[in-house]
């Protein structure tokens, strides 16, 4: 693997840094099983949407879909 500056003149330490978190994102992408999925996030999940009342059609729909109650 190499690794080359393109633009701007990086310090030393900037250069170090950059590379140790090039290579900890490598390390935990090999070390990550590939076949598995990863957790489901829940912002995601559609149970999160169904758990709250839906407005009704009505009169006062419109209040109803920015203020539930």
């Amino acid at each position: 693997m190499t690794i080359r500056v393109v633009r701007g003149n990086p310090t030393p330490e900037e250069l170090a840094a950059a590379l140790a978190v090039v290579r900890a994102r490598a390390a935990a992408a090999a070390a990550a099983p590939s076949g598995a999925p990863g957790p489901r996030d829940s912002w995601a999940d559609p149970a999160r949407i169904a758990a709250h009342r839906t407005p009704q059609p009505g009169a006062s729909a419109w209040a109803r879909t920015y203020w539930p109650g």
